[in-house]
């Protein structure tokens, strides 16, 4: 996939426009794992982690056995079932163009924007990040996460408000996701003191959800960041929700869960937070 893909000019050319770097097939290879598996996928990141992204992707699509202590034959071909079903060069080439249209930015892993703690999620880290926005928010020294409920009463939005605006008025990057309530409250109280925020998204960055956020979120691409492990074009899921939450929480210094009910998504987050400093002792 990624021969053809490196002989288009059309993909040369929207790839230079959203990394110009001349890493050509390290991009091109992360771009189609992106493509090719859901976030955390395991599997491929084992694969990632011990052959690299170029390598690993020419076994993946193009069959064969593989000797690893971490991959077995079994779980490679049920990794394969998977896979194939989206190895398609045509969706590479429109995620790489979606995001030259909206001015998304892509990083991998070792850029000097790159986020380092999203690497202590180990097999379960993003291939990519695609970011609109300033991505050196990434890497901002203080960067707390602030989340909770959805349906959020007026006292927690009030409170969310009130930490997200004192720390971001202090430089701290308020770090959430983008959704209605506790998160929608936070951004908003941090662009209003002209503070730093990133939106983390479910789904691409180049679609705005939820609906009703599209003229928040573009106020935080204006000044802050907004941010996906997904390509552009892909829509939000529950399943890629929870997945999204682990970014949120291996981002960031520390989470704050203001509201939420016992089976709420910011739960998740923070057991995503619990997790991640585990892995770092």
């Amino acid at each position: 996939m990624i021969e053809s893909l490196r002989g288009d000019a059309a993909v040369r050319r929207s790839l230079r426009q959203v990394r110009p770097v001349d890493d050509l097939d390290e991009a091109l290879a992360r771009v189609s794992w992106s493509v090719l598996t859901e976030p955390g996928d395991g599997v491929a990141g084992a694969l990632i982690a011990e052959r690299g992204a170029v390598a690993s992707l020419g076994l993946a699509i193009g069959g064969g056995a593989v000797a690893s202590s971490e991959v077995s034959e079994r779980t490679l071909a049920e990794g394969r079932a998977r896979w194939m079903v989206r190895a398609d060069a045509r969706s590479v080439l429109d995620a790489i163009r979606a995001a030259a249209e909206v001015g998304a930015r892509l990083l991998l892993p070792g850029d000097d924007l790159w986020p380092r703690s999203l690497d202590d999620l180990g097999v379960h880290a993003p291939t990519v990040l695609w970011v609109r926005g300033d991505p050196a928010l990434l890497t901002a020294p203080s960067r707390v996460a602030i989340v909770g409920a959805r349906a959020a009463s007026g006292y927690g939005e009030m409170l969310a408000g009130d930490f997200a605006g004192e720390l971001a008025a202090s430089g701290t990057v308020v770090v959430s996701g983008g959704a209605y309530g506790i998160d929608g409250a936070a951004h908003r109280a941090a662009l209003g003191v002209s503070g730093k925020t990133v939106a983390f998204l479910a789904g691409g960055v180049d679609r705005a959800y939820p609906q009703g956020h599209q003229q928040l979120l573009r106020r935080i691409v204006e000044t802050g960041a907004v941010v996906s492990e997904v390509p552009c074009g892909t829509a939000p899921t529950k399943w890629r929700f929870l997945s999204r939450n682990r970014l949120i929480a291996a981002i960031s210094d520390a989470t704050v869960v203001v509201e939420a009910g016992w089976r709420s998504g910011s739960l998740n987050t923070a057991g995503q937070a619990v997790r991640v400093s585990l892995y770092c002792r």
